[in-house]
């Protein structure tokens, strides 16, 4: 893993597999203004709009394609959580609003953790969203 994210082209639409998030449904990132990013976009003949660009947060890098042209990009705090978010599964980016929603109450915390768990969230993304310690997690998700 990295902890860069990557854009990335995809070249068959849709097709088998994981194809990353369209970098339209994240919203602006900075690192699309650099000359790197402009250059290495201008050098495919392809630009930020483009239905092929596909970006992929760091812990995600792995799935990329091999024969995937790509390249690193930082990101901020709040630009990768919007990344995130935008590539995450209905079920999956429902919960993790609740739990950004869950640090300012501890109305229904077990349920809404048991939640998280049994939708697929991971421990990390759940600790990183509600602020709970990692030991209060329940061990075994209930439904």
């Amino acid at each position: 893993m990295t902890d860069d994210a990557y854009l990335f082209l995809v070249d068959a639409l849709p097709g088998p597999g994981w194809q990353g998030t369209p970098v339209s449904l994240v919203g602006e990132l900075e690192c699309l203004e650099t000359p790197a990013v402009r250059a290495w976009l201008d050098a495919h003949e392809t630009d930020a709009t483009s239905a092929a660009l596909r970006i992929a947060p760091p812990e995600q890098t792995g799935m990329i394609p091999e024969e995937a042209e790509r390249l690193p990009v930082p990101l901020d705090g709040e630009e990768l959580e919007r990344v995130r978010r935008a590539g995450a599964t209905d079920p999956v980016a429902l919960v993790e609003e609740e739990l950004l929603t869950y640090r300012d109450t501890e109305e229904g915390r077990d349920a809404l953790l048991r939640k998280a768990l049994a939708a697929g969230v991971p421990v990390h993304r759940i600790v990183e969203l509600s602020g709970v310690d990692p030991t209060a997690l329940p061990s075994t998700p209930r439904p």
